[in-house]
Order: C-alpha cells, then structure tokens, then sequence
C-alpha cells in the first residue's frame, strides 16, 4: 500500500525563506516530516516546527557543515529538496559573465555540490526506506520553454532538468535507491515574481506592472498565477512512497503553461 504520508521523514529544504520554499516546508511539515529548513538570510521564520540554518549553497564548506548537522543530529537524512534560486532580467548583451556565473552557481552548482555533501546520508536512507531516499531539483517552465531577457535563468534551469535526469539514471546504476526528480512550476505569486514583473517595466518591455502581470496570466490556461501551497502537493508526492516508482521525471505544475 502506498501513501502521500512522510511520517519519520527526515528533510533538508533549501531556499526556505523564499516563498516557494516556504510553502514547501508547510506542506512537507503538514504531511508529517521533520524539516531542517535553510536559506542565505541569519535567520528567518518559517514554521514552527522546522529547524532553521543558515545556508549558502555555492558554499561547499557551508554543504559539510549542513550534512554535519544533520548526521550529529539525526543520523540520517531522506529527503533532499534543492529549491535555493535566484533570477535576473536583463538582455543577453547587458548580461555581465559575473552575473550569468553567480545564476549558474545558485541554481545548479548547487546541486552538484550539495548531492555530493550528503550523498551518504541519502544512500543510508536509501537503504532501508520504503521508496527510496528522495531528491527533488527545482527546475522551471523557464527549463522547458525560452524567454526573453532571462537566458542566463532559463539556461540554469534547463541545466537542472538535465543535471536530474543524468542522477537519476547514475543512482540507479550504481544501486543507490535514490530517486531524483525535477519538478517545473508555471508562473507562481512570489516576491521572485513580482520583481521579474517590476524589472520587465524599468526595461521598457511593458507600461506598468498591471500589463505584466495580465500578460503571464493569459499565458497560463487557467488565466492565473499559481499560489505557493499549489506546489508543495507535488514535492510531497515526489518524496513520498506514492512516488516509489518515479525517478528522472518532470513533474509540470504550471497552470497549462508548457500545454500551449
């Protein structure tokens, strides 16, 4: 029998102060994990429940610290949620090659790094969990489809897209028994979000922000951005026993973004 449920589930969600991340933590918490939540600030209030570190995740000493952590305090760990992002607007010929490498360094060489810090708590896990020890990349429709004035963004996330698949396929080889999935939201209201919108207006793409954010709606069949909570249902899917069978795939979770 396969349940939605993480019961004696041990987390580690990145980018926890964002609003995704946030919305992540709360519904992995609700479905009964403990959550050890970072993100770059000092600290941040996220749930009450969650484990709060902070966390720079282009940091590979900062990674062993965080596995540390987490082997002292828990002995293991089963999940891995690399949500940490961050975004810029610019055109490709305003874009500096130090902004273009800090995207990279943020989005995907995280992921590098981090799966390799905790590798062996994952691979522990992975032993004896049902359904395996989980990794779940956060990836983007902007990993699927171009965009203009983000290809140094969309670049990174059609990286992680890539970058899962190729883990997903090595852990199996190796016989690891850690799956590793992307998942791709749609346009979702979030502080990232709104900036986007805001840097779209100051570069003359559009009048006002009220034309913005009209215009990602109309993109998305269901006429709408996505809420935070809409995401986190997936993760938990994703990290769940429900999911023992999913591994190298794209979960979309995009409104119908991708289906036009």
């Amino acid at each position: 029998m396969t349940t939605l449920r993480l019961d004696d589930t041990i987390a580690l969600v990145t980018g926890a102060a964002g609003g995704i991340g946030r919305a992540v933590v709360h519904a992995m918490q609700a479905a009964g994990a403990h959550v050890i939540a970072t993100d770059l600030a000092q600290t941040a209030s996220i749930a009450g429940a969650a484990d709060y570190l902070q966390h720079d995740v282009t940091s590979e000493s900062d990674w062993a610290r965080i596995a540390s952590v987490i082997a002292a305090r828990h002995g293991r760990l089963d999940v891995l949620v690399n949500a940490a992002a961050i975004v810029s607007v610019a055109s490709i010929e305003a874009t500096s090659l130090a902004r273009w490498r800090r995207i990279q360094s943020v989005n995907v060489e995280s992921m590098l790094i981090g799966s390799q810090a905790l590798l062996g708590l994952l691979r522990a896990s992975g032993r004896v969990r049902p359904g395996g020890a989980s990794i779940v990349n956060f990836s983007s429709v902007g990993g699927l489809r171009g965009a203009a004035f983000t290809a140094a963004y969309c670049t990174s996330k059609g990286a992680v897209k890539l970058f899962t698949k190729s883990a997903a396929i090595e852990f199996g080889a190796l016989g690891y028994n850690i799956r590793v999935n992307s998942i791709h939201p749609g346009g979702i209201h979030t502080d990232m979000l709104h900036s986007m919108m805001q840097s779209y207006v100051d570069l003359g793409a559009a009048p006002d922000l009220a034309t913005v954010a009209a215009g990602i709606a109309a993109r998305h069949p269901l006429k709408r951005c996505g809420d935070p909570a809409e995401i986190g249902g997936g993760v938990v899917y994703l990290c769940s026993p429900a999911a023992s069978f999913v591994t190298g795939s794209e979960l979309v979770i995009d409104g119908g973004f991708t289906a036009i």
